[in-house]
């Protein structure tokens, strides 16, 4: 289809437009404009930066959203690099939206119809995903990548987390009345009853975060080898361990997770697998095999992308791994099973809770807005704060959308002799 074609493209309610403006308008605007008519579930409105509105796709189909567009640079921005783009633009306030996870859910249902507005242009695909490469999972890597986005500072996550501490999705088992803090003990246990989990036994965790499970599973006698690279988790864990008087169970330990060393009864290891690197992904599997005791099994909780959309995913990167989690790569749960079975595990996939994740996101991004003025006084600018919002507005919608979902993986050594992985969903 060529770019005359395009432009003509019919949309709703579109009004004739006068040649001497069409020729005005940048060519970047037009197209962008073009790629909005082909919206074909809900409706967008957009409000231009001469203050006129347009509406695209049906105005009594849901989801409805709207986008304010202030700059005409952010329709050139988004074409050249999709979602990284606007990003740039939102941070720049060249566009806005008072409700960005409808517009987020709206692009979400329209990807295919508006892909260049979502994933952006060939050759800016390649040089994120070229990036994205350079930010490898190595040791002194992986300490960079968090640092980037874990040691922003405890003061910060202290704002708006659950007294848990926890960074991970809670488990609300359908009551969305539970408190954040309560359904984060729930998601715990869950992980502890899966594997039966019983006192005295030694558990290794990799990935500790702030140490909401090995506190949980030392109050129930559970002895936990707790592993981080982050110094800011790695001193408050250890503080919160101390303060729950659960010293001589849970034991936290500045180590990465390929130098993790003994044989333990379980291993447990929350939303870190998407932080290892597909590249790394032997050596994690490879960990889990030295580590477990002969019939022992791991729990692990990742969040996920579809198996048919993982090519494309791997292929480049996106605003979340080029601005929140550098080096970050979600495993489809397919990927995941045939990883695993390379180091002759089997992975079975036991419970998926993604929409109880969208629920998490909406309270934390509740719980940041609260504190703004709080966040201000740390010294994080205004850009700073549009792009968290962002952020947790992106994860949000992609959760409730199921482009994403985030799973409970269990994994021990292969007991098959198939060749396939043993991946049941």
């Amino acid at each position: 289809m060529t770019l005359l074609h395009l432009l003509r493209l019919p949309g709703f309610a579109d009004k004739p437009v006068p040649l001497a403006s069409r020729l005005a308008a940048p060519v970047s605007s037009r197209l962008f404009m073009a790629l909005l008519r082909r919206i074909r579930h809900g409706h967008l409105t957009l409000t231009t930066p001469d203050g006129n509105r347009h509406v695209f796709g049906d105005l009594h189909d849901e989801p409805g959203a709207a986008l304010h567009l202030h700059d005409g640079r952010a329709c050139a921005v988004i074409l050249r690099a999709g979602d990284i783009g606007f990003a740039q633009a939102l941070r720049e306030q060249w566009v806005d939206s008072p409700d960005l996870v409808a517009l987020l859910r709206l692009a979400i249902r329209n990807e295919a119809a508006v892909a260049a507005t979502v994933h952006g242009g060939t050759l800016a695909r390649l040089w994120f995903a070229l990036r994205h490469r350079l930010r490898a999972n190595t040791r002194e890597g992986s300490r960079q990548n968090i640092h980037a986005h874990y040691d922003l500072g405890n003061p910060f996550y202290a704002l708006w987390l659950d007294r848990t501490w926890t960074y991970s999705s809670a488990c609300f088992d359908g009551d969305l009345q539970r408190p954040l803090a309560d359904a984060q003990a729930a998601k715990y246990q869950r992980v502890i009853d899966t594997l039966g989990l019983r006192p005295g036994m030694e558990v290794l965790e990799i990935g500790c975060g702030w140490g909401g499970f090995a506190i949980h599973a030392a109050r129930q006698g559970i002895r936990v080898r707790a592993l981080t690279i982050s110094q800011a988790q790695y001193a408050i864990a250890v503080e919160r361990v101390m303060a729950s008087a659960q010293g001589e169970r849970a034991r936290v330990e500045l180590c990465d997770y390929r130098d993790a060393q003994g044989q333990y009864d379980a291993i447990v290891s929350i939303e870190m697998f998407e932080a290892v690197g597909e590249a790394f992904w032997p050596a994690y599997f490879a960990t889990l095999a030295r580590c477990l005791k002969p019939g022992a099994r791991a729990l692990i909780q990742s969040i996920t992308i579809g198996d048919g959309q993982f090519e494309h995913y791997r292929a480049s990167s996106d605003f979340i791994r080029e601005t929140i989690f550098p080096g970050g790569m979600l495993p489809s749960p397919g990927q995941f099973a045939t990883a695993a079975q390379r180091a002759g595990l089997d992975a079975r996939a036991t419970f998926a809770f993604g929409r109880d994740y969208a629920h998490t996101l909406r309270l934390w991004r509740a719980a940041f807005e609260a504190q703004l003025d709080k966040v201000r006084e740390q010294g994080f600018d205004e850009a700073f704060i549009r792009i968290w919002r962002l952020y947790f507005a992106y994860c949000e919608a992609a959760f409730d959308e199921g482009r994403t979902d985030v799973m409970h993986f269990v994994v021990g050594r292969a007991t098959h002799s198939s060749g396939k992985p043993a991946l049941k969903v």
